[in-house]
């Protein structure tokens, strides 16, 4: 099984991502990471029917596992809970902010010192009628705008992303209207270098910084809350 791990710096804030695909999980993996995890993680993995959903729930465990080895922990040692409305935090350690993000096969975290909210999603075509009724004019506008299909494919998911992950952040998760915020990409296309991102918004005097990166089919975003 490979996992990817990288450490990237948000505005100051050293930032841990992890991610794997579920697909390279041979029967020994799975069965190995699954008796490893915790009690409640097991339970959870096996109360979906489908082998990849249990595949996706037992690589969220051990991206969760992997994460927290960082500060000298293990999963099956830490109690998980959950917000009203669905963020996970760890009650024994509020110093410790994660976030977890699936899609498809793919399963990607990150861990922070502040609140973060993370998004991974496969690239699809991208659905303008969609963008229109649920992005801001501007947004529209900038994947409208894009010279290719394959780009405005891109800028669709960077913004889907991105908003998910703004949503996450926050913590109140759907509540919040997606086009009651406007995310700003300050380029002209899709490229991984030189994004400047912006958020225009009014639910909070809070400061929000993003990643936004788009790699083999997926794109995948983090937005920090300080």
């Amino acid at each position: 099984m490979k996992m990817e791990e990288k450490e990237i710096d948000i505005n100051g804030h050293i930032v841990r991502l992890y991610w794997l695909n579920t697909e390279d999980f041979s029967d020994g993996d799975f069965q190995y990471y699954y008796k490893k995890l915790s009690p409640a993680r097991r339970q959870k993995a096996d109360g979906y029917r489908f082998i990849k959903d249990k595949r996706l729930s037992v690589g969220a465990g051990v991206l969760l596992d992997k994460g927290l080895s960082y500060y000298g922990l293990e999963e099956a040692d830490v109690e998980l809970s959950y917000n009203e409305n669905g963020k996970p935090f760890l009650p024994a350690f509020p110093e410790i902010h994660f976030n977890l993000s699936h899609s498809e096969t793919m399963v990607f975290t990150v861990f922070a010192d502040t609140e973060a909210g993370c998004d991974i999603e496969k690239t699809r075509p991208a659905d303008l009628s969609v963008a229109r009724r649920f992005f801001c004019s501007g947004e529209y506008n900038y994947i409208a705008g894009q010279k290719s299909e394959k780009r405005q494919q891109e800028a669709f998911c960077r913004l889907w992303t991105l908003k998910e992950s703004f949503v996450k952040a926050e913590g109140t998760g759907l509540l919040i209207p997606l086009n009651s915020f406007e995310i700003k990409v300050n380029i002209k296309d899709c490229r991984n270098s030189n994004l400047d991102i912006k958020i225009l918004q009014n639910i909070d005097n809070a400061q929000y910084y993003f990643w936004s990166y788009m790699d083999d089919g997926y794109g995948a975003a983090v937005c920090l809350k300080v």
